[in-house]
């Protein structure tokens, strides 16, 4: 059952991550109807809901046009570590970076731009790649009292999982919902992000 302490976080429900966007998840745009009944439900428990948003600057550090000689999807070795390279996308005032049209969340209290610093990604809606910066999500919601979150969108195998495992590390009670979100699979992406989940104590369910 849904309290006020529960937390839904609709994770990058944005153009460019959906069928016709620079980096398109399969069926990405299958989410958005069912993020939409999620989120009037925990509106209608009392429960909180928030977006996040890829929001990268022009050139950003993870798109492959920045690194001469480089390919999207190739990783490379950044300041902080393995960095996958991506197609620009997502990039800031841009229809790409827009939520889609169909996602419907008026009561979302909090959006949560990420991927805004030039030099780091940011997969997590907690702590950008260096996974010590953080947002400022945790701090969100310890001050407004959520303590179980649960997480859907795309991709579930980068931003999703990342912000769930982020989310179990940081304290809180975490739950995926895999129904509600969709997965790129790149290299086995999906197996790796729900071996990490597993260890994180995450807990992994279809929906509610």
């Amino acid at each position: 059952m849904l309290c006020a302490t529960d937390l839904l976080v609709l994770v990058d429900i944005q153009n460019d991550f959906c069928p016709g966007g620079a980096l398109a998840v399969a069926d990405g745009d299958a989410v958005v109807p069912l993020a939409n009944d999620l989120a009037r439900r925990f509106h209608a428990a009392g429960a909180g809901v928030v977006l996040t948003q890829d929001w990268h600057p022009p050139g950003h550090s993870s798109f492959a046009d920045s690194h001469p000689g480089t390919s999207p999807f190739q990783t490379i070795r950044l300041d902080y570590g393995d960095q996958t390279l991506w197609p620009a996308h997502c990039v800031q005032g841009t229809k790409g970076a827009e939520f889609h049209a169909g996602l419907d969340v008026p009561m979302a209290a909090l959006v949560v731009r990420k991927g805004f610093r030039p030099a780091i990604d940011s997969y997590s809606a907690f702590f950008e790649n260096d996974r010590h910066t953080p947002t400022g999500l945790a701090g969100y919601c310890r001050e407004r009292g959520f303590t179980r979150l649960f997480f859907a969108g795309l991709a579930t195998d980068f931003c999703v999982a990342y912000s769930a495992e982020d989310a179990a590390r940081s304290g809180f009670a975490s739950v995926l919902l895999t129904g509600a979100s969709r997965a790129i699979d790149l290299d086995g992406s999906l197996d790796a992000a729900m071996a990490r989940l597993a260890a994180a104590g995450v807990t992994v369910v279809e929906t509610l």
